[in-house]
């Protein structure tokens, strides 16, 4: 339908019969009202196709034609027109045109009947009124065009929005990424520079732990005197000890070695350290321990805490050019808020020169050290650091040039019963590993499969040697009488310690396993998945004659248990 032209405001006149559409279209026009005479019905169908905005309709001039044509026009409209028709009756007063009549109305709808004889003035009143309602429907048809239009104007603006939005975030992806390789080359380079300072650092200590042993080995072969040797052999002794501590530190940092926690009380570990404490300080140095007897237990790897309070106490030594004092106290931290754990907070402060911020902010980077090359490897805060995190607790430094230095360590409050209880309570498993128990030992490197062998014949065990994990299995298959398999876990030919296990738990599960290793990584945590105790390498025969009691122990425990 056509609008914003004169036609859509037209009135169509359908009045075929005498005078009545020449006098219809004369009054309308003379009230300025634009009227369009249709010859006959067929006309009027096509002129409502071109426009118009309301129609007179003789009565007579729809009779006898299909006015479906019409009622379908009607109901094809626009939702927003309605056009008004006025449609002037007849004289039939005949009931089934009165019928025919009340038909139409239902079926055109906006239909206003006039009789006649119909006044002027009422005529042109009724057509007046007809093309109000149709200029406000026109009003209607206008408002929605520009609804339209502005929502499709807002959705080209989102479009375009979009389109931008997009851009800029692949371009913030683009940056992103550009930023990661940068950081990415950041951290390779700083790995190039610690791994330079691990040279200087790292490499002099082991050298000086190697001069040791190489220079004892040649003094025992020409020195016959037993004080003498006893005191080569107690050097090389404390030498590999370095060693070995030094490595610990190195995978305590790393965090590839697993830890072995358990209920520990602070007051008396560190009680029973006392004397290596003192052992690693300076005459004019005084230790004072502040620990009470209610301090929580905690649970963590005594080892390792031993090590970090050791790292402590030889980093506050180096720090007091002087004399001094190194106090170590602890408190309990309860927790606050649902979900939160209890803590224990051990303090290791010192009376050194302390820490200007910029020291302070990289005191926990591996291999970062203020000291001389060779005096240190600048691994000991480090050690603290990671034994800390993956202890689930947390560790914090205190300090200030001339102030001292304090480092407070956060350890989570353990709830278990200590292992000396359950000993006291008979729970704990007793070893029954007497002279003669036969030991499988699965070792690929020959010297070591050697000493080791040695070391379980002092124990009094009997030794079966397999260099691979395929010749253990095969020594089992001969159905030799074996108490104990004693593995190394890191193995050529493509099975492990831990397949080994593994295999062993299948075809042999009530045959005890114990393995053995300096660098267990992420197989650790699959032997404490299976319940499979690691002795860490170096060990002396004090640690293996208590592991394979344990091992053993735990053996016959589970056969009570059974």
């Amino acid at each position: 339908m056509l609008r914003n032209e004169a036609s859509a405001l037209r009135v169509l006149v359908l009045a075929p019969i005498g005078r009545d559409a020449t006098t219809v279209s004369g009054l309308l026009e003379r009230a300025g009202i634009a009227a369009c005479v249709c010859k006959d019905y067929d006309a009027l169908v096509e002129c409502l196709h071109e426009g118009a905005g309301a129609a007179f309709l003789a009565e007579e001039g729809l009779f006898g034609q299909d006015l479906d044509r019409l009622a379908d026009w009607v109901a094809t409209q626009p939702p927003w027109s309605d056009l008004p028709l006025a449609m002037l009756t007849s004289h039939h007063l005949h009931p089934k045109v009165a019928a025919w009549r009340g038909e139409q109305v239902r079926r055109l709808g906006n239909v206003s009947l006039i009789e006649r004889p119909v006044e002027p003035i009422t005529l042109v009143s009724v057509m007046q009124a007809a093309l109000r309602a149709r200029r406000r429907q026109l009003e209607i048809c206008e408002l929605i065009d520009a609804r339209q239009a502005a929502a499709a104007n807002l959705e080209a603006l989102v479009d375009q929005r979009t389109t931008q939005l997009r851009a800029l975030n692949a371009q913030l992806r683009e940056e992103m990424a550009e930023r990661a390789r940068v950081e990415e080359s950041l951290r390779r380079t700083q790995k190039l520079e610690s791994l330079g300072q691990l040279t200087g650092g790292v490499a002099h200590d082991f050298n000086n732990i190697l001069m040791v042993v190489t220079a004892g080995l040649e003094m025992l072969e020409r020195n016959d005197t037993p004080e003498r040797r006893a005191r080569l052999v107690q050097g090389m002794r404390q030498a590999a000890q370095r060693g070995a501590g030094l490595t610990r530190q190195l995978l305590a940092f790393s965090r590839n070695r697993a830890l072995r926690p358990e209920t520990v009380r602070l007051p008396r570990l560190v009680g029973d350290m006392a004397d290596l404490l003192h052992g690693s300080l300076r005459g004019d140095i005084q230790l004072q321990v502040e620990l009470p007897a209610e301090l929580w237990p905690v649970v963590v790897d005594p080892g390792e805490l031993e090590l970090a309070l050791l790292n402590l106490a030889v980093n506050a030594r180096d720090a007091m050019a002087g004399s001094g004092t190194l106090s170590i106290s602890g408190r309990n931290l309860a927790a606050e808020g649902d979900g939160r754990r209890d803590f224990v907070e051990l303090a290791v402060r010192d009376t050194g020169a302390g820490m200007t911020e910029a020291v302070k902010a990289r005191v926990f980077e591996p291999f970062f050290t203020t000291k001389d090359i060779g005096k240190g490897s600048g691994l000991g805060l480090a050690q603290v650091y990671g034994f800390a995190r993956q202890s689930g607790g947390s560790v914090a430094i205190e300090s200030a040039p001339g102030q001292g230095t304090t480092v407070i360590l956060r350890l989570p409050r353990s709830r278990q019963a200590m292992a000396e209880e359950a000993v006291a309570s008979g729970d704990a498993p007793v070893a029954e590993a007497g002279p003669g128990a036969c030991v499988l030992l699965v070792e690929d490197d020959a010297e070591v499969a050697a000493f080791v062998g040695e070391m379980l014949r002092n124990l009094g065990y009997g030794v079966v040697h397999a260099a691979s994990a395929k010749a253990a299995l095969g020594a089992l298959a001969d159905s030799r009488p074996v108490e104990l398999v004693f593995s190394d876990i890191m193995m050529p030919g493509g099975t492990s310690g831990i397949e080994l296990a593994r295999e062993l738990r299948q075809r042999h599960p009530a045959l005890p396993v114990l393995l053995t290793s300096g660098y267990a990584g992420a197989t650790g945590a699959e032997a404490e998945a299976m319940g499979i105790e690691i002795l860490r390498k170096p060990y002396g025969v004090a640690d293996l004659r208590e592991a394979l009691a344990r091992v053993l122990g735990t053996r016959e425990h589970r056969r009570a248990e059974g």
